[in-house]
């Protein structure tokens, strides 16, 4: 009785498919984990421009027009945030556009908020 197996050349076929088929695999999971740590950080930045403005509206400011930096942390990673402080036509209000940048200065997030004048 003969026993018929896989030939040489049939094992090496196999294996270069599998080849291809774990690179196109690993390829494929790389990009998740990168696309998942970019969300994470735009996530934490708006966290940073959304404290931003909630802390100029519970504290009741009415910040000079003009530019104003600052550095804030979240979850462990340190933010740049630039608030431009803008008039509007009524000038009872101001506008405020936050802008947060990464340590390496790329933009990441930008969020506009309005501020009322506080009443006297």
């Amino acid at each position: 009785m003969i026993s018929r197996g896989f030939t040489l050349l049939e094992c090496v076929v196999a294996l270069a498919i599998l080849a291809l088929a774990m690179t196109a695999a690993l390829r494929a999971a790389g990009s998740v984990a990168t696309s998942t740590d970019g969300l994470k950080t735009r996530t934490l930045a708006e966290w940073v421009a959304q404290n931003r403005l909630a802390e100029l509206r519970a504290t009741g400011a009415w910040p000079p027009l003009g530019q104003q930096d600052g550095y804030a942390e979240q979850a462990g990673r340190r933010f740049i945030w630039q608030a431009r402080v803008q008039p509007t036509p009524n000038p009872l209000f101001r506008r405020v556009d936050v802008q947060v940048f990464d340590q390496d200065r790329r933009p990441l997030v930008t969020m506009t908020g309005f501020l009322a004048r506080p009443l006297r």
